[in-house]
């Protein structure tokens, strides 16, 4: 066991065997999650609960990685409902964190139900910076000599990893009109972001906890403004 964890040992573990390469690596963590959470809701529903599970698939960067994920979980969930004679309305989708997957948003869509996206993730993956590091070396001095406009990680960037995130929503649209897409991170607490979330036509923003009260009041804010540009 010590040696598989050794062995397991990456030198860039944000960009290395996590998320969907993980589970397509050892298909079996993926397996026992889907089940997990396909008999927990069985379970509910049966006690007499309204339950809509989506199952997300991270940090895809080619169709073929949520094809050959989605497939396999796909199965799992269809054979734990079967066993437990409990029939879910369910969605499986994806994580957009990673620029190449926004730019085929198209071909992502074919295989999706909805777009998660990974703000910390794409921004780090957009810009080329690890935030655990930049944070706490550049990003400070960046932001007060004026080179970059606010912390990106706090605000989205809406020029560039915004652009990114309007430009994928759309053209997935143009395939599966269904598509639901949301921001999920801190950036889904921030007030501008939520704003701009609304402005390009996301569903919705998640946050952590803390940060729901502010994310609900900009999401008002957002709506009421968008009215009133409207009347305009």
């Amino acid at each position: 066991m010590l040696e598989i964890v050794e062995n397991l040992s990456e030198s860039n573990p944000m960009m290395g065997l996590r998320g969907c390469r993980l589970g397509l690596t050892y298909p079996e963590i993926n397996e026992m999650q889907v089940r997990a959470i396909f008999e927990a809701c069985c379970d509910l529903t049966k006690e007499g609960h309204k339950i809509q599970p989506w199952i997300m698939i991270p940090l895809i960067g080619h169709i073929n990685e949520l094809k050959t994920a989605k497939a396999t979980l796909v199965s799992v969930a269809e054979q734990v409902m079967q066993e437990k004679g409990i029939k879910l309305d369910y969605k499986f989708g994806t994580m957009i964190e990673i620029p190449r997957a926004a730019l085929t948003a198209k071909e992502v869509a074919t295989e999706a139900e909805f777009f998660s996206y990974g703000t910390n993730d794409l921004t780090q993956m957009t810009f080329g910076y690890s935030r655990d590091d930049a944070e706490g070396k550049f990003l400070k001095n960046y932001v007060e000599q004026k080179i970059l406009p606010w912390n990106p990680f706090v605000t989205l960037d809406f020029n560039g990893v915004g652009r990114l995130i309007e430009m994928s929503i759309n053209e997935g649209r143009e395939v599966n009109s269904s598509l639901v897409g949301g921001i999920c991170g801190e950036h889904g607490g921030d007030p501008d972001s939520v704003k701009y979330a609304h402005k390009i036509g996301l569903n919705y923003v998640s946050c952590s906890p803390y940060r729901v009260p502010q994310a609900r009041l900009a999401a008002a804010q957002a709506v009421i403004e968008c009215k009133k540009t409207a009347k305009v």
